[in-house]
């Protein structure tokens, strides 16, 4: 039996890559374990999965000052020590990881194993957490044809970003039925992100009244940030975060307004819906989601709205454009280059674990 453990964590987008790759590597006869943090998204979003989940301490690297940047050296350590003992007890022919301050100590400790590590980067630039964990990588992947050249020679790949295949089965009246949508107007799903974005919840809901004359309204706002003055508004659905739902909600949806992420963005490709990105701003992240963006504009995938600039009436009139123009995104898209992100991921993996045995 060949094993495997995934690993990555902090927000959705650093686990729903793995989910993808389970039917693939299930079918090549692995044997999967996860190692993530104790109680992050990560478990939530794994434990549908029927995969033994190991939880480890984990520590946050800061650009910034904050007190926790004393104490989460500490914790990382812990982590390490824990992921050390984990592989034992596993004992793993390869690592994959998606990323995240989750997957330093565990990377770590299988390089001290002399276990195999293939990592992914989503985003243009590498994180500061896999910024760790090249060095002692075997290869890693990439979604940006850019980012090839932030890493060794020897070790980049282009892959894509792998895509759960159910997100393309989704069911338009299942979501309509959901959300209690009639179809003579159109759908836009607005998504901040697992975690929620509090200046697109607020600009979207300052311009709810005027939005919902030409549209309806699906939200995924985030844990805990339902407005429940705004439960029964016709044409309006709130969610904090959905699971399967949200091949439906794709399926309904003729627009999105999402933040950037490289997971997110990557689906909106692959299922060819128009979009209005909204990055997270440089000073409230390492700009990553910036340079995403722009990436997408350039390429003619996505409307790119920064949030600075972002207010009621330039959302309106920026949703209003993309609406009418629709056709040109999808376009596009459509000639895109496509990838097969989990064949190739899935048989990179293979071909390191058979190398490693011999």
């Amino acid at each position: 039996m060949k094993k495997i453990v995934l690993t990555g964590g902090g927000t959705a987008g650093h686990v729903t890559p793995n989910i993808a790759l389970l039917p693939t590597l299930r079918s090549l006869g692995y044997d999967i374990s996860y190692i993530g943090s104790y109680d992050g998204i990560e478990k939530r979003l794994i434990t549908d999965f029927d995969i033994p989940y190991y939880g480890v301490a984990t520590g946050k690297f800061r650009r910034y000052l904050d007190p926790k940047n004393l104490t989460d050296p500490f914790r990382v350590i812990k982590g390490y020590r824990e992921a050390l003992k984990y592989l034992k007890q596993i004992r793993p022919d390869i690592v994959f990881s998606k990323g995240g301050f989750v997957s330093v100590p565990v990377v770590r400790a299988a390089a001290a194993l002399k276990i195999p590590c293939i990592i992914h980067e989503s985003d243009l630039t590498p994180g500061l957490a896999n910024k760790l964990c090249i060095p002692v990588a075997k290869k890693v992947c990439c979604n940006f044809p850019e980012t090839l050249q932030c890493i060794p020679n020897d070790k980049a790949i282009l892959t894509g970003s792998p895509i759960r295949e159910e997100l393309s089965k989704g069911d338009k009246i299942a979501a309509l039925n959901m959300c209690g949508f009639t179809a003579n107007l159109p759908v836009i799903l607005v998504i901040g992100g697992s975690l929620g974005a509090n200046a697109i919840n607020t600009c979207i809901r300052k311009v709810l009244p005027r939005l919902l004359t030409d549209f309806q309204v699906i939200h995924i706002c985030g844990k805990d940030k339902i407005d429940n003055l705004l439960l029964n508004t016709t044409g309006y659905k709130q969610f904090e975060y959905v699971k399967a739902e949200l091949k439906d909600m794709f399926a309904l949806a003729d627009l999105v307004i999402s933040r950037a992420g490289a997971n997110a963005i990557c689906e909106l490709l692959a299922l060819k819906i128009p979009n209005l990105l909204i990055p997270l701003p440089a000073k409230s992240s390492r700009g990553d989601q910036i340079l995403n963006a722009e990436s997408f504009e350039a390429q003619g995938f996505s409307m790119v709205l920064k949030e600075e600039d972002l207010d009621d009436n330039t959302l309106l009139e920026k949703i209003h454009e993309l609406y009418f123009t629709k056709d040109n995104y999808i376009n596009n898209m459509n000639k895109s280059v496509t990838r097969d992100s989990i064949r190739t991921i899935a048989g990179l993996i293979d071909d390191t674990v058979t190398e490693s045995r011999k």
